[in-house]
């Protein structure tokens, strides 16, 4: 090979090498998100994923979620239903946005609740993954879908079960 084709066949190699880097700074670089920034605002709707919802008297809660800033936000939630025996929920879950796509927050859940059903109480704990996505053109309405483990003493002891749950379980919520 001549010196001339070397020296091509090198600038060739280094605009490849050249490429390679510049690709991979775009994919590690931080970047701006057009994620839906829920800080500041109140959401209202409904959250089904408690212990007391695998009973045959199914007892959703009402719940309103606050975003304390674009990262941190906590959900309270509370349900009861009258007919005998009394089932009922009241907890709360704190949620860390992990990662921001567009229309979508992917997050950290952890959450707590005292639940009642069959004249049984006890506690439920829930830890996992999750994302809240928008669809585009109805931005303040949030469906939830999550994934992760519980573990509860309902039953008298206690029971450690996974978790996943839909948006009719996880909730939906309305911001304002």
């Amino acid at each position: 090979m001549t010196l001339p084709r070397r020296i091509t066949a090198l600038a060739r190699a280094s605009w490849g090498l050249f490429f390679v880097f510049i690709l991979a700074l775009g994919i590690f670089a931080p970047q701006n998100s057009l994620a839906r920034d829920l800080q500041g605002r109140v959401g209202m709707g409904y959250n089904s994923e408690f212990a007391n919802s695998v009973v045959a008297a199914k007892v959703p809660g009402i719940s309103i979620k606050y975003a304390l800033t674009r990262d941190i936000a906590f959900e309270a939630i509370a349900g009861i239903q009258t007919a005998s025996p009394v089932n009922s929920v009241t907890g709360i879950k704190f949620f860390k946005n992990l990662f921001f796509e567009t229309d979508l927050n992917f997050y950290y859940m952890l959450g707590g609740a005292i639940v009642t059903a069959n004249n049984r109480s006890g506690v439920d704990f829930l830890t996992g993954l999750g994302v809240e996505f928008f669809i585009p053109g109805i931005e303040n309405l949030g469906l939830a879908v999550e994934t992760g483990a519980s573990l509860h003493n309902l039953s008298g002891s206690f029971a450690l079960r996974t978790l996943g749950v839909s948006f009719l379980d996880a909730g939906i919520h309305f911001y304002f």
